[in-house]
């Protein structure tokens, strides 16, 4: 495998990266000073995922909630699950899915060599039978009926069905129901078999490591050929809001809001730049040292859990803003009148350099984080970056190309969503 070197003097950072014959992406970080590792194993297949490209280039649906119900099955075979495994070398593993994507992960200090053994092995040997598949459904029922108790997930994918018609981000990660009733064993191999590809994947590993001797390993343990990327499929969606306000009863002590934004995207992948400009954008407004977040607090509208951030990925794109609060309506009455003045006003050069630094300085203690670390180069890679494409970002911000992000923000595609106490 050829080597590529990638450095940022200013962090004091290098990641070696190599591609597999394979198709898979290897990205290991060495960390000086650092006793443990952290390693990642993922494939990019989320819970967006809800068609299959055909043959002939048309989409078919599958059920939602696969990416997830194929995470919890992987870690079992015909012996003895990966827990077991990772038991042995005192590492403590484990694994997500998020919206797009679904990671298998370790974390240990001792035998990482024997550990990324284990996480390479039983993520490409999929095991799977009908009997298996039905107990697994009825234990993410449970999971899928825990997560609607949960206010803050509730309300945001409450605010992400009022935003989105079609989307498949409006949908719960583990899916309905009804949608995992569908999944039986044939199914998750098949879905397997064009997800789990290497060309789809990517193997992070950060801290006490040689780069060399990760690279050894993972080229005796890859057993997959080169495959084509499975195709994502876009879902346009109208500019609009589908409605402008939901409303749901929790077992809660104070009401809790989130104002979304839906963008009017014209691509499915955000360029980089612009979705840290939204993140600047969001700091200079809302920030802990914005005036807004001062004064409202102050007045004891809003909480100390006030925050506003960009949530985005393939073929969605939300700003979100809210928090616990006795009056989300008059809240978000404020929220918006801020965002019409700084759209009439501007956004001062200064204030936006004091977010751009406040942020920057965020990212920078990431990288001393080894699990922030595997987990950002999962992110760059899947949504085409290369390793500290962020920094780079970051630091090209100005003032006018937060205002310019600042024009995208339409109220016609806002909607609010609010838990109110049962």
């Amino acid at each position: 495998m050829k080597v590529k070197v990638y450095e940022d003097e200013k962090l004091g950072e290098i990641v070696y990266s190599a591609k597999h014959s394979s198709g898979l992406e290897i990205m290991v970080v060495p960390k000086s000073g650092i006793k443990s590792a952290f390693a990642i194993f993922a494939v990019k297949y989320g819970s967006v995922d809800t068609f299959l490209q055909n043959d002939d280039g048309s989409f078919s649906p599958i059920p939602e909630g696969t990416a997830h119900f194929l995470e919890h099955k992987l870690f079992e075979s015909e012996e003895l699950d990966a827990f077991e495994l990772f038991a042995r070398t005192g590492a403590s593993a484990n694994a997500y899915t998020s919206f797009e994507q679904t990671a298998y992960l370790f974390k240990g200090s001792e035998k990482i060599s024997e550990s990324l053994g284990y996480l390479l092995d039983f993520v490409q040997k999929p095991y799977f039978t009908a009997e298996t598949v039905r107990k697994e459904q009825g234990i993410i029922g449970q999971e899928i009926r825990m997560y609607q108790d949960l206010p803050d997930w509730v309300v945001m994918f409450n605010l992400l069905k009022a935003l989105y018609k079609q989307n498949p981000v409006r949908i719960d990660i583990a899916g309905t129901q009804e949608s995992i009733a569908e999944i039986d064993d044939k199914l998750l191999y098949s879905l397997y078999d064009r997800f789990y590809n290497p060309s789809n994947m990517v193997l992070t590993i950060v801290g006490s490591v040689d780069p060399d001797k990760i690279f050894e390993q993972v080229e005796k343990s890859i057993l997959r050929k080169k495959q084509p990327v499975p195709v994502r499929n876009f879902v346009p969606e109208k500019p609009s809001a589908v409605k402008k306000y939901t409303e749901a009863k929790l077992s809660v002590a104070r009401k809790q809001f989130l104002l979304g934004y839906k963008e009017n995207i014209q691509t499915p992948v955000m360029k980089i730049e612009d979705e840290y400009s939204s993140a600047v954008l969001m700091e200079a407004l809302f920030g802990k040292t914005s005036k807004f977040y001062k004064k409202y607090l102050d007045e004891g509208l809003i909480g100390a859990d006030f925050s506003a951030s960009l949530f985005n990925g393939y073929g969605y794109s939300v700003f979100m803003i809210g928090g616990a609060c006795d009056d989300p309506e008059k809240a978000a009455k404020c929220i918006k009148a801020e965002i019409a003045a700084a759209k009439k006003n501007g956004i001062e050069e200064a204030c936006v350099e004091r977010a751009k630094r406040k942020f920057y300085g965020r990212m920078v203690m990431g990288y001393n984080d080894i699990e922030n670390v595997a987990n950002l180069l999962v992110g760059l890679y899947f949504s085409g970056n290369k390793p500290f494409d962020d920094m780079k970002a970051v630091q090209k911000i100005t003032a006018a190309k937060v205002n310019k992000r600042l024009s995208v923000i339409d109220e016609k595609a806002s909607a609010l969503s609010v838990i109110i106490p049962a």
